[in-house]
């Protein structure tokens, strides 16, 4: 198998996105039909990018292009050389770079799994005094070696392998953890338990209900540490972009060598909130699986339930202030904060142990075959990695 040296535009079309203002910006510019790509969105994705915050309108497209499915995305500002390819059509703005392959010539997934195997060394040429960024022409002075189009498609088609698979495990996550958020909606939001025809009510709720601030169902109600960075450290640290969309992303933590008292371990069942800034100010996660020398950063608040409160009602009754939280911040522009008094002065629905229980007993199979499905896209994408160096090389024939 023969390999060349190309250049990126030598192998497909190259083009910046095009967004004159942010969809923050002006409110006329967003809430359309037309999905918004980010650069969050890219670096959070796996192979294809499909899920997104943003959208823009009709006014939002005509300052902007809307790029087909199958564009290979390539983050150049915030989140430097992250890669996914576009699973529908989408704007995105002028910190992404778009690339459709031609296709006698090259293949999107082969270019994405290509890049991603020299994402340090773009980063490090692209660090700067004020703000980290890989410009266009940066991108298109390096030389990429690849084999023909056929061969790429080859590669492509195994490294994919895995990434279908994880794609597929993450949907049936999805859905599992679907299944747990409805019942609780119809339990305890609509207020339809098991019961419910004889419960008496009173302002609202059943008589044997409470309303209780966070502090009072807690153990521990505290911020993290500042870690000491360092790569090849056994520690663990949870920083706030390890959480989104309801999820704790593990692979997003970093190494740190810094000693943490063992009340800052997190811990099966712990609540954790993005606690500091803009964007992603009251995101909540919840711990579901144990994790050995693990903490999070000052950024972060640590909720941790007595003893004896259900885990997973827990978890869900924090995360219903997710909305509220993240509008609760003190401080000036992008040095907002949460503070832990804030959380746990807020109250939730605490109902009798018994309906929490029950509640408890449907919750936990479905969390286990999450944690299953989590461990199984871990070994999935240790294998993929481990390929994906060899294989990109040429050193490994498919």
């Amino acid at each position: 198998m023969r390999w060349h040296e190309k250049n990126l535009d030598e192998l497909g079309f190259v083009g910046r996105g095009k967004s004159k203002h942010r969809p923050r910006d002006a409110e006329f510019l967003y809430g359309g039909p037309h999905p918004f790509i980010q650069t969050g969105d890219v670096k959070h994705a796996e192979l294809y990018v499909t899920s997104y915050s943003q959208t823009y309108s009709e006014a939002g497209l005509a300052q902007s292009k809307l790029w087909p499915a199958g564009t290979l995305c390539i983050t150049i500002a915030a989140n430097i050389a992250e890669t996914a390819i576009l699973g529908l059509e989408a704007c995105f703005p002028d910190s992404i770079i778009g690339f459709i392959a031609d296709e006698s010539k090259s293949d999107a997934r082969f270019i994405k799994y290509k890049l991603d195997t020299i994402k340090r060394h773009y980063q490090q040429v692209s660090q700067g005094a004020a703000q980290d960024n890989l410009s266009l022409e940066k991108l298109l002075s390096f030389r990429l070696r690849v084999p023909d189009a056929d061969a790429q498609r080859e590669i492509a088609e195994v490294l994919s392998a895995y990434d279908e698979l994880m794609e597929n495990n993450r949907r049936r996550m999805e859905l599992l953890e679907e299944s747990a958020r409805l019942l609780y909606r119809e339990w305890f939001v609509r207020l339809r338990f098991p019961g419910h025809e004889h419960a008496r009510c009173a302002n609202g709720i059943p008589q044997s209900w409470e309303q209780k601030p966070i502090s009072e169902l807690t153990c521990f109600l505290k911020r993290g540490i500042a870690p000491h960075y360092d790569d090849d450290a056994e520690g663990l640290v949870i920083n706030q972009k390890c959480i989104r969309d309801g999820r704790l992303n593990m692979n997003l933590t970093r190494r740190q060598s810094r000693e943490f008292a063992s009340e800052r371990q997190v811990q099966l069942g712990d609540v954790l909130v993005n606690s500091t800034g803009e964007g992603t100010l009251g995101r909540i996660a919840q711990v579901k699986t144990p994790v050995e020398n693990c903490t999070v950063d000052t950024h972060v608040t640590i909720v941790r339930p007595e003893p004896g409160i259900p885990i997973h009602y827990f978890g869900m009754a924090v995360m219903a202030w997710e909305s509220q939280f993240s509008t609760m911040g003190r401080g000036a522009t992008n040095q907002t904060e949460l503070s832990p008094g804030q959380i746990g002065d807020s109250r939730i629905l605490l109902p009798k142990k018994s309906l929490m229980e029950e509640f408890e007993s449907f919750a936990n199979p479905i969390y286990q075959q999450v944690t299953n499905l989590v461990s199984q896209n871990d070994k999935l994408r240790g294998a993929r990695d481990l390929l994906l160096p060899r294989l990109m090389s040429g050193e490994l024939a498919v």
